[in-house]
């Protein structure tokens, strides 16, 4: 198994990359709060201080490894799917099912590997830099050193293999199936959406009843709505269907050339482009709510004159650094995904000039989808978020939404927007600097 996996990605070491980085982060940021597991151990640690550590890692751990997974199974659903041709070939040469899934799966293990032992390194520099915000914070004493053992080099090993591993197992069954045994996971993947929107509406509405809870009235409608996020992600294709319905004719109409080639490419492939819209729900949702609700929660503390204990200022940089992992780990989803499935177009591009469309159309569908994308995965986490933010803001400070006023949604939703138009037009431009005959021919 792995003796061809091998040689696959000595042959193609570019189809890689993005599982490779994507692994990679992965790693480094499970390798950096775990190690403040084995700083709390370490002797001589006081209570206070190992309390703290080992929140901050088991929290945040947690939510690392969760996006771990998501973001090697994003990256290796598109590669797989890529893909479709060279398995169909090798199932036509007599290769069975079970081969081809090893051989991905070998890939995988492979480059996951090589992912988490490039992280050891800056995973001990991270941890270093994270048990100095701790300390210059107060919430660590000063004579504590840091310390990187045994839980974080295996926790980011075995769990960035587990993720790599069973993503592509998964993503290589879908790929292998037929057409006609997809139904059940059409219905799990829904019954699940649904789940995720009724109790993370359950969990936001929960959040109004809790005005006497202090600081922890936080965590219902924070957990509720990254719920309602991912209920949202899980039907992205329904919801960029029902955009393209609401839209198609106006993008035809006064798109031109242009439009119609957006609202053409969005139908053809709204299963694809899902996997866009996924990572941006969840970091606009995420994101949205948590800067929030922490805002809320300074303003609250603020009004009563009081001081951050350390509870608080734990709580504050646990919101914080849990932000900026989904920022990262979102980020690299979308900019892994959307790069990838552009670059797989070239051929349709390709075609597409070759029957009259003028380079200059080409990128200005590209720039209308992401557009579109962007509106509505941001309508959707933002709509996500509000959800969370309101019944916290009503509990402890009896007002409705926050003081805060746009500027930390408008600067969540540059982030997006920039980071989904730069990666969908620079890829295009790069494609369409090959003749579109040479393109077609080399995608044939």
């Amino acid at each position: 198994m792995f003796s061809l996996a091998m040689r696959s990605i000595r042959q193609r070491p570019g189809r890689f990359a993005a599982t490779l980085l994507s692994a990679f982060l992965g790693a480094t940021i499970i390798m950096m709060f775990n190690s403040l597991l084995d700083t709390a151990g370490a002797k001589g640690v006081d209570d206070v201080s190992s309390e703290s550590l080992s929140t901050a890692a088991m929290v945040v751990g947690g939510y690392g490894s969760l996006l771990v997974f998501f973001a090697v199974a994003s990256t290796l659903t598109v590669a797989v799917r890529q893909r479709t041709a060279e398995i169909d070939l090798l199932r036509s040469t007599g290769a069975t099912p079970a081969q081809i899934t090893r051989m991905i799966v070998g890939e995988a293990a492979v480059v996951g590997l090589a992912g988490s032992l490039l992280a050891i390194v800056p995973g001990m520099i991270g941890g270093r830099i994270l048990l100095d915000m701790f300390q210059d914070s107060g919430q660590v004493a000063d004579d504590v050193d840091h310390a990187f053992g045994t839980i974080a080099l295996m926790s980011g090993i075995d769990i960035t293999l587990l993720a790599s591993v069973g993503a592509a197992f998964l993503a290589v069954r879908r790929a292998t199936k037929a057409r006609e045994q997809r139904a059940p996971r059409r219905r799990l993947r829904t019954w699940g959406g649904y789940a995720a929107l009724g109790l993370g509406a359950a969990l936001c509405l929960t959040g109004f009843a809790m005005s006497d809870a202090g600081p922890e009235a936080m965590a219902p409608p924070a957990y509720g709505a990254i719920l309602l996020s991912v209920g949202f992600a899980a039907f992205s294709p329904a919801l960029l269907g029902g955009l393209l319905r609401l839209t198609g004719g106006l993008l035809t109409a006064f798109g031109g050339g242009s439009g119609y080639l957006t609202v053409h490419g969005l139908r053809q492939r709204a299963a694809q482009l899902s996997g866009v819209l996924m990572p941006m729900v969840l970091f606009v949702g995420i994101s949205v709510a948590t800067l929030y609700m922490q805002s809320v929660e300074n303003d609250h503390i603020e009004a009563a004159g009081l001081t951050q204990s350390v509870d608080d200022k734990n709580l504050e940089t646990l919101n914080f650094v849990v932000v900026g992992i989904i920022a990262v780990f979102a980020c690299v989803m979308l900019i892994n995904t959307l790069y990838a499935a552009t670059s797989y177009r070239s051929r349709e591009f390709g075609q597409q000039r070759l029957a009259g469309a003028t380079p200059g159309q080409v990128l200005a569908g590209v720039g209308l989808e992401g557009l579109l994308l962007t509106v509505t995965g941001v309508f959707f986490g933002t709509l996500a978020a509000v959800a969370g933010i309101v019944p916290f803001t009503v509990a402890r400070t009896d007002d409705v939404l926050p003081s805060a006023g746009y500027g930390i949604w408008l600067a969540v939703v540059g982030v997006a927007a920039a980071a989904t138009m730069v990666t969908a037009l620079g890829t295009t431009r790069r494609v369409l600097r090959t003749p579109a005959v040479e393109t077609v021919a080399l995608a044939a």
